[in-house]
Parts: C-alpha cells; sequence; structure tokens
C-alpha cells in the first residue's frame, strides 16, 4: 500500500515537472516571436509614411 501510494505521489510530481519544463522551454521562443512581430509591424507601419 505503501508503495502504490510514493508511485502515485512520484507521477504526480513527475508531470508538474513536465509542464514546467514545456512552459520554460517554449514560452521565451514564443516571446521572441511575439516580440518580433511587433517589431516588424512597427517599422511596416512606419514606413508607409
Amino acid at each position: 500500500m505503501t508503495f502504490l501510494m510514493a508511485l502515485q505521489e512520484s507521477n504526480v510530481h513527475d508531470a508538474g515537472y513536465n509542464i514546467g519544463y514545456a512552459i520554460g522551454k517554449y514560452l521565451p521562443l514564443v516571446a521572441t516571436i511575439v516580440i518580433a512581430y511587433l517589431i516588424f509591424r512597427l517599422i511596416k507601419k512606419n514606413s508607409k509614411k
């Protein structure tokens, strides 16, 4: 019984770790793409004037 509880706690910890790892891996990429798009849009908008 103790083994099953330890196994369940381990899986929950691993799932939370994987979510945090995925956010930490993809958030900088998404932020860079958004910033690049905003700069591109700003330059394009100013070049029409």
